[in-house]
């Protein structure tokens, strides 16, 4: 645990008392990327004012049953995709962090595909798959259970491939972080290998799980492309960003970026638990 504890205070970045050309060129281009970022976040809010849109009426947008469709939609969609993530995401990462194996280096590669994949590409895979023999008896499968494709499910499905990468990169990160040789200590003391897994690694390993998690969530809660591609934008299946892109479409971009401000304050609140979570982050 020592050990542990004195790597993470090395990692920690080191404040010099001067700053020299390189720190301000540094400096300024972080500096620089911040008010980027503030400046189109404030945006939205300011174009808001321009169109004469009160706090009143923002809120009646907001509070119209199509946006709190699309909103609860998207909360339910996502959490049930970000359960699943993490069903395949742990175990996953542990094994491509622990275990090395004839593939491991094209299984790994592969495992990041639907990161550098644009995302539409992901939903005409889906319709090509649904397109095949086997596609069309797990169709046939979920018409047996009165289920459709067109639905929740499409939509957590197109969520799921997109998003998983991303917790899977961040779970065999985390899992490499871990120091085997306490695994091994804890099986030395009796401890079985799950028991060395749920007792020891994980707890290790659990702030930058967290940190997958979270992200995959947000990626998932963002997914467009996949959802016009695979499920389309029909009322029962609009989720806030088809549901500002349809606004928008028609011109109605005040609906557009009340939902669009909706999406940024979720954002932000996940941001906040994470550096809530991940110990050695300050608030300063």
């Amino acid at each position: 645990m020592a050990g542990a504890r004195d790597t993470q205070e090395q990692c920690q970045p080191v404040a010099g008392p001067r700053v020299g050309l390189l720190g301000i060129v540094t400096l300024g281009f972080l500096c620089l990327f911040v008010f980027i970022i503030l400046l189109l976040l404030v945006s939205d809010a300011v174009y808001l004012g321009y169109r004469n849109v009160s706090f009143q009426k923002l809120w009646q947008i907001l509070t119209c049953e199509e946006v709190l469709a699309a909103i609860r939609l998207s909360i339910i969609t996502s959490l049930i995709t970000l359960a699943l993530v993490m069903v395949f995401a742990l175990p996953i990462g542990y094994a491509l962090s622990r275990y090395r194996f004839p593939g491991h280096a094209i299984l790994n590669t592969i495992v990041d595909v639907p990161i550098v994949l644009p995302p539409v590409v992901i939903g005409l895979s889906l319709l090509a798959f649904f397109g095949t023999p086997a596609g069309g008896w797990v169709k046939n499968l979920l018409k047996a259970a009165d289920w459709s494709l067109i639905s929740g499910i499409g939509i957590v499905l197109c969520q799921f491939l997109v998003s998983i990468s991303y917790c899977i990169r961040a779970a065999k990160a985390s899992f490499d972080s871990v120091d085997r040789r306490l695994e091994h200590v804890a099986l030395s003391l009796g401890r079985s290998q799950w028991g060395a897994f749920w007792r020891v690694t994980l707890p290790l390993a659990r702030n930058g799980l967290v940190a997958g998690a979270i992200m995959a969530w947000a990626r998932a809660i963002g997914v467009f492309g996949p959802l016009m591609v695979f499920v389309g934008t029909g009322p029962r299946v609009q989720v806030m960003p088809t549901t500002m892109w349809l606004e928008l479409s028609i011109g109605n971009i005040e609906v557009a970026l009340a939902v669009a401000l909706v999406t940024v304050a979720m954002a932000g609140a996940a941001l906040a638990v994470v550096h809530w979570l991940v110990p050695g982050r300050t608030w300063t």
